[in-house]
């Protein structure tokens, strides 16, 4: 890494925990203190200053390793950004090595098997799976990539505890996993103004036109309080700042991981990356509304790494 290359991303670290010190934040946990912390809120980690793999690695080992999620024979669905025909540089889909490195992690804990799923925009699905690089990286790490293109591939499930989208058709490989891990990348988006986590999960549903026929920011909410994941993982290496949610667009690296097992707590810390506050995006607002998680930075306890 060049002298310049670390002075950035320095920057841009330095300038997020400026604006999260605006909350109130106490920025640094460790050792006894997260375990004392989540009695009271959640608990994030910030992973920096190591490449992409490294990073990933870095963020579960300090939520207490992959073991804690993953159990011998279980089956793991990892749900990363593949959906557009776009390069990793131009950071539109989620980081290969930070989705392999997972995938390597949940092996190691003794999955049976990994599956490495997305529902893909562009097409052919082929082209996205091979430009995004995450089919190739995911799959010498030993995960099964597929694509989620098929109606076949989903049920329809009831959401109770919506209160717009009452049903969806989901796919049947997360109704049936043990474990479902949630790594989206960081970035913008012209409907949503950002596209994090919550927002990834739109992904896993047949019809999403549905959803922006029916507001967008509230089904958003209403799926996320019937379907959260294990652990999320939030790809911040590198973030797309304008023309989101495809680009090409500005790019800026950040050279981070934001990992945590609430996932609008990671949430909210990764708006702070795109300059906004959680408080400011509809959909993040809505869902701590419905019970999902926790929005506001000066109840998360944060960990870096």
């Amino acid at each position: 890494m060049t002298h310049d290359e670390m002075t950035r991303r320095e920057f841009f670290q330095r300038a997020a925990a400026a604006g999260l010190a605006a909350y109130g934040l106490s920025q640094v946990v460790g050792g006894d203190e997260i375990a004392e912390a989540a009695a009271g809120g959640p608990i994030i980690v910030v992973a920096s200053k190591r490449d992409p793999a490294g990073l990933a690695r870095a963020a579960v080992d300090a939520l207490g390793g992959m073991k804690k999620f993953v159990k011998p024979g279980g089956v793991v669905l990892v749900k990363p950004n593949m959906t557009w025909a776009r390069r990793p540089e131009q950071a539109a889909n989620t980081n290969p090595q930070v989705v392999a490195e997972i995938v390597r992690l949940c092996k190691a804990a003794g999955a049976r098997e990994v599956k490495v799923m997305d529902h893909p925009l562009d097409s052919p699905e082929t082209t996205v799976m091979k430009m995004s690089g995450i089919a190739a990286a995911a799959e010498a790490a030993g995960a099964r990539v597929i694509s989620a293109s098929s109606m076949a591939m989903y049920q329809n499930a009831r959401l109770p505890r919506a209160k717009v989208l009452k049903s969806a058709a989901v796919l049947r490989d997360l109704q049936r996993a043990d474990v479902f891990i949630n790594v989206p990348i960081a970035k913008v988006h012209n409907s949503t103004t950002v596209t994090l986590a919550c927002k990834n999960l739109m992904g896993v549903v047949w019809d999403r036109g549905a959803w922006h026929q029916s507001g967008l920011d509230q089904c958003i909410a209403d799926f996320a309080a019937q379907y959260r994941p294990q652990l999320t993982i939030l790809d911040a290496v590198r973030v797309l700042l304008t023309n989101g949610p495809k680009g090409p667009g500005r790019t800026e690296d950040r050279g981070l991981i934001v990992a945590g097992t609430d996932p609008l707590a990671v949430d909210a810390y990764g708006a702070t990356l795109l300059g906004y506050k959680p408080q400011q995006i509809g959909h993040l607002r809505l869902a701590a509304a419905s019970g999902v998680g926790e929005i506001r930075l000066d109840r998360v306890a944060i960990k870096h790494v």
